[in-house]
């Protein structure tokens, strides 16, 4: 099965962040047996951030087997990161 993480790039002082905060941890109960979840903020993982190019926060990014396969930037509905994890699955 191919290996998928959804990160969260997100900064404590954003207001959009809280917002997608728990749609984020509604889909980790959801899919934690088969995707990978990692909150990453960008104040403290700078290094990371700048690798990803992150210009915004919050920014969402599913990779499959290291490979970025999609990359949302803003609050981003539960529909369509469901619809993209259930694609990348596939």
């Amino acid at each position: 099965m191919a290996k998928l993480i959804l990160m969260d790039f997100y900064a404590d002082w954003c207001g959009p962040c809280k917002m997608q905060t728990p749609i984020f941890e509604d889909l980790e109960k959801d899919f934690s047996d088969k995707v990978e979840f990692k909150k990453i903020n960008v104040d403290k993982e700078g290094d990371l951030a700048v690798e990803k190019n992150i210009m915004v926060v919050p920014t969402i990014i599913l990779e499959k087997d290291g490979v970025e396969v999609s990359k949302w930037m803003g609050v981003t509905s539960k529909e369509e990161l469901i619809k993209a994890i259930n694609h990348a699955l596939k």
